[in-house]
């Protein structure tokens, strides 16, 4: 009888500590910190992207504008 109720216990202590630590730790806020720093990541890398394309697409425009000079053999 006294391992029953000992081991009660020790599950009773165990679940109040659980609850503590998820109370002090609130999952939900952590996440949508999270989220929104990559969404905040993404549109800066989007960014960065458009404008890499848009000097890539000028210069390759600029390049099939003006025909290359060749050298006289």
């Amino acid at each position: 009888m006294k391992k029953v109720v000992l081991s009660l216990a020790l599950v009773a202590m165990m679940f109040v500590s659980c609850k503590e630590n998820n109370a002090e730790t609130p999952a939900e806020e952590t996440a949508v910190e999270a989220v929104e720093a990559v969404e905040a990541t993404a549109e800066e890398a989007v960014e960065a992207v458009e404008v890499a394309a848009d000097s890539a697409t000028t210069a390759v425009e600029e390049a099939t504008e003006t025909p290359a000079e060749t050298p006289a053999k």
